[in-house]
């Protein structure tokens, strides 16, 4: 089969593998109908030392179940399947608590350990407790969206529930990817008053106003703290949802919330130490976040998906096909696109 493989910063390809197969008893095979490219393949794929064997890329699938593994109960061939980025068993401490992506028997697609989803199948470990059985054909003209539950739809509900948004409340959002602008929807979901995102791209810019921001500062560092409280009353806003992962990113967060405000963390940390430790401790300013356990999330979103009520799938401004890979990545590094979608 064809997947896609990452050699080293720059150099993605898509390459015949080995097919995928069932390896154990739990495990499902999925045939991928629609895969995508996530911003934090970006890291890896600017950063990357070079590699012989390469790292099979893709974390975020909707596919059609292939076959299963002797102990899957819950799942059968021809099935329409959404894959979190994450697997896990559904039934271990961390799972009952909501906590998938610490599952003790879990662990995440696209690593050396389990081969990622860009690719024409995918093998899915603990499928009863991973995989989520979708009520529409496999071309329903709601697949963007329904691809969206995969990672950045719920990790922006995720960032929001950190920050913890709520109805009346002033929320900023740290970054115009397609995360930050799920986590728009997921604060307007959510019932925020107001929503600042702060972002520089005019396309990006205008798609966060349609899907629900109020305000926009496209300064950035100090100057992005001073126009956010300018716009605040001097106060800062009650939630911040960091959706880059850069220390001024963080930075910027903590120095645009009020006291007693809450900062949600989702974009995947490249400091060592959270910045601005002290004003965030003088300022009682929390701190959460963290990969999102969007299994958990998946039965509360699905319902506004199909019914229309939010539309995650407009952040996808571009669909490829397995071949055109590459230059998808290359698109996106250089924000030429939002989040490229992949149809295999």
């Amino acid at each position: 089969m064809r997947a896609t493989v990452l050699y080293g910063a720059g150099d993605v390809r898509l390459e015949n593998v080995p097919d995928a197969r069932l390896i154990e008893p739990a495990d499902a095979l999925v045939a991928v109908s629609r895969a995508c490219i996530c911003g934090s393949d970006l890291w890896p794929y600017n950063l990357m030392e070079p590699v012989e064997t390469g790292r099979r890329m893709g974390h975020e699938a909707i596919g059609v179940v292939d076959a299963v593994g002797a102990d899957v109960r819950t799942l059968k061939a021809g099935d329409v399947v959404v894959m979190p980025f994450a697997y896990s068993d559904g039934t271990c401490v961390f799972c009952r608590e909501g906590l998938h992506t610490s599952c003790i028997h879990g662990g995440f697609f696209g690593t050396d350990e389990v081969a990622g989803a860009q690719a024409e199948a995918v093998r899915v470990p603990r499928a009863d407790g991973t995989l989520v059985v979708l009520p529409v054909g496999a071309d329903h003209t709601l697949m963007p969206s329904l691809l969206t539950l995969s990672d950045v739809m719920g990790t922006g509900h995720h960032a929001a529930l950190a920050a913890k948004v709520g109805r009346g409340r002033t929320v900023a959002v740290v970054g115009d990817g397609a995360v930050g602008l799920c986590g728009v929807i997921a604060a307007r979901r959510l019932g925020a008053e107001r929503i600042i995102i702060l972002g520089r791209h005019p396309d990006r810019i205008a798609l966060a106003k349609e899907l629900g921001a109020t305000d926009v500062v496209s300064e950035r560092g100090e100057e992005a703290v001073e126009r956010v409280r300018e716009l605040t009353g001097g106060f800062g806003v009650h939630s911040v949802l960091e959706c880059v992962g850069t220390d001024q990113a963080m930075l910027t967060a903590i120095g645009i919330a009020r006291p007693g405000g809450a900062v949600g963390r989702v974009g995947v940390p490249h400091y060592e130490r959270i910045p601005s430790a002290q004003p965030a401790f003088y300022n009682n300013v929390t701190v959460s976040g963290g990969p999102a356990p969007v299994r958990a999330y998946i039965e509360e979103l699905l319902p506004d998906v199909l019914e229309g009520r939010i539309e995650p799938g407009r952040v996808f401004d571009r669909v490829i096909s397995l071949d055109e890979v590459p230059d998808g990545y290359r698109a996106m590094n250089q924000r030429e696109a939002i989040k490229v979608m992949v149809k295999p």
